[in-house]
C-alpha cells in the first residue's frame, strides 16, 4: 500500500540521516530526528506546520476510512445508511450491553443475591471519558454536540449498572486516564516545645492579608489574634469563619489559635486569611485521608478573586454610565 510504501521509505531516510549525524540509528528517537531536522534545514517560517518534517505517515496524515463497499456496491456495516455507522454502532453494542447485565441481575435476583458486591460495579474516578475530538479520531467520523452529549449519557448508564465491571473492556475503550490536577504539598511534621507541646505553623493569604498562625495542641479552644481573642471580629460571621476548619476536623476545644496579621483590608478578609492558616496548620494534626477532605472542601486552597478595576468609560468594573437621551 502507499502508507506502508512510504513507512519504508521513512525507515530509509532514518538511516541517512543517522549516518549524517553520526549516530546509531536503533538508538534514535523522533526527537533525536526533529533536531538534526531543525539543525540540517534551519527555517524562518512562522508558521510550524510549513516547516520540514519527518514524521511517520500516521502523524502526518488524517486517518481515513476503509472501503465500505463490496464488488456489487452493497455496503459492509449493517448500519451504513444512518451515515455514522461507528458510532450508531457503538450506541447498540451499549445498549445490548444494558441488556445483557439486566438479565444476569434477574438471574441474581431469582437466586437471593439482592445487593451485589461493590467490586461488581465499575469504578470509574481514576478515568474520564474521551473528549469530542478524540472520540471523532477514534471512530473516524464527525460528531454534533448534541451526539457526543448523548454518547456520553448512554455509556454513563451503561457504567452505572451494578454489574457494569462485566464489560470492563468495553467501557474503557472510551475512556482515558484522569490527569492529576494539583501537586500534593509535602505536609510538615508536627514540632514540640521545651515543655512537649505538639504545635503547626501555617500561613494564609487572601488579597493583601498575609497571616502567620500557630495551632497549638492539647488545647481549650483559645484564640488569640493580634494579642485579642476572638472579640478581635466584631462580626459573627467572621468568628464562624476562623472557627470552621476546627469544626470540620472535629478539634474544636481541643486546639489553640495564635494568629498575627496586618490590617490591610477589611474584617472578612483578614478572617479569610486567618482560616486559610488555621487549615494549612491542621494538615499536621489529622490524617491523609481528612486533608484530602479539606481540599475538597476547599480549605487548603487561597480564594484568589480580588476587587476587579474601574475600566476607562464606565462607571465602574462591569457597571455603565446611565443612557440619555440626546
Amino acid at each position: 500500500t502507499c502508507c506502508g510504501a512510504t513507512t519504508i521509505q521513512l525507515g530509509i531516510n532514518w538511516s541517512v540521516l543517522a549516518d549524517m549525524m553520526a549516530v546509531d540509528v536503533d538508538e534514535m528517537t523522533q526527537d533525536d530526528v526533529d533536531r538534526a531536522i531543525q539543525y540540517l534545514m534551519p527555517s524562518g517560517l512562522h508558521e510550524p506546520k510549513a516547516r520540514p518534517i519527518m514524521k511517520p505517515p500516521e502523524d502526518v496524515f488524517p486517518r481515513e476510512k476503509a472501503a465500505q463497499f463490496d464488488y456489487s456496491g452493497r455496503p459492509f456495516h449493517y448500519l451504513f445508511y444512518t451515515t455514522k455507522p461507528h458510532y450508531y454502532g457503538v450506541l447498540h453494542d451499549a445498549v445490548s450491553h444494558v441488556a445483557e447485565l439486566n438479565r444476569l441481575e434477574t438471574r441474581m435476583l431469582n437466586k437471593g443475591v439482592a445487593e451485589p458486591e461493590a467490586a461488581m460495579k465499575l469504578s470509574l474516578q481514576d478515568s474520564t471519558w474521551l473528549p469530542k475530538k478524540d472520540l471523532e479520531v477514534l471512530l473516524v467520523e464527525s460528531l454534533k454536540d448534541i451526539q457526543y452529549e448523548y454518547f456520553v449519557k448512554t455509556l454513563d448508564r451503561l457504567a452505572e449498572h451494578p454489574y457494569s465491571s462485566q464489560v470492563k473492556e468495553f467501557i474503557m475503550k472510551y475512556r482515558k486516564p484522569r490527569m492529576a490536577t494539583f501537586i500534593r504539598d509535602e505536609i510538615p511534621p508536627l514540632q514540640y516545645d521545651e515543655t512537649g507541646r505538639p504545635y503547626a505553623k501555617g500561613s494564609g493569604a487572601r488579597k493583601h492579608v498575609r497571616a502567620e498562625v500557630t495551632v497549638w495542641g492539647n488545647g481549650t479552644g483559645k484564640v488569640t489574634i493580634n494579642g485579642h481573642g476572638i472579640e478581635y471580629f466584631d462580626q459573627i460571621a467572621d468568628r464562624e469563619q476562623i472557627m470552621f476548619p476546627l469544626q470540620f476536623t472535629g478539634l474544636l476545644m481541643k486546639v489553640d489559635i495564635e494568629a498575627t496579621l496586618n490590617e490591610a483590608e477589611g474584617s472578612s478578609v483578614r478572617a479569610n486569611a486567618i482560616r486559610h492558616g488555621v487549615s494549612l496548620a491542621l494538615r499536621s494534626f489529622v490524617s491523609e485521608k481528612e486533608v484530602e477532605r479539606m481540599r475538597l472542601a476547599g480549605l487548603l486552597t487561597r480564594d484568589p478573586r480580588r476587587r476587579e478595576r474601574k475600566k476607562p468609560g464606565q462607571e465602574g468594573a462591569r457597571r455603565k454610565y446611565t443612557w440619555l437621551k440626546r
